[in-house]
């Protein structure tokens, strides 16, 4: 991802927005996620997932934060700022397996803090990193659990149900794709 906004080092696989700004959040900012950020991603995941997961009978207070560090990638990961603050993150990856197809991204790990939710911070975001995809020419996929509200993000930003279970809904988006 981009790490260059505020003066940090450059990631070429993102667009880098120059202090973007959402609807609604102004000063915003990526940058590139490193190994003293993982319990604090950790517990955000587990504080964001906590009620879905337990709608879904799927809560495990430790596992919620040990699939995070499980997967943690400073490589593919930037973390999202507000000025000082770390108000989320977001990981995009080469896809290494069936869902999405080869070749694709994997976005996963998007988080926002509670109270960043529903300013238009989540759209900013996601505008930014897509906007990295198309420029490389490449599809998203990614996974949302079954009655999650990020869906309706997803699908405002071209993303279509690919398959699910009970659990998730895989999602993917060409290159491009708008609604």
């Amino acid at each position: 991802m981009d790490a260059g906004i505020m003066g940090n080092t450059a990631r070429p696989d993102i667009a880098a927005p120059a202090r973007t700004t959402s609807r609604h959040v102004t000063g915003w900012m990526l940058r590139s996620g490193a190994a003293a950020d993982i319990e604090a991603v950790a517990e955000l995941r587990a504080t964001v997932m906590r009620a879905d997961l337990e709608r879904l009978g799927r809560y495990d207070e430790h596992r919620v934060r040990q699939r995070l560090r499980d997967s943690f990638s400073t490589q593919h990961t930037s973390i999202i700022m507000v000025g000082r603050e770390l108000a989320g993150c977001v990981t995009v990856r080469p896809s290494e397996g069936s869902l999405p197809a080869e070749g694709m991204r994997w976005l996963e790990h998007f988080y926002l803090a509670p109270h960043w939710q529903g300013q238009g911070l989540g759209s900013a975001v996601l505008r930014t990193v897509l906007k990295g995809t198309d420029a490389q020419g490449v599809g998203v996929g990614l996974n949302v659990l079954q009655g999650s509200a990020a869906r309706r993000l997803y699908e405002r930003h071209g993303f279509t149900v690919e398959a699910e279970d009970p659990i998730d809904v895989f999602m993917v988006r060409p290159p491009g794709a708008s609604r």
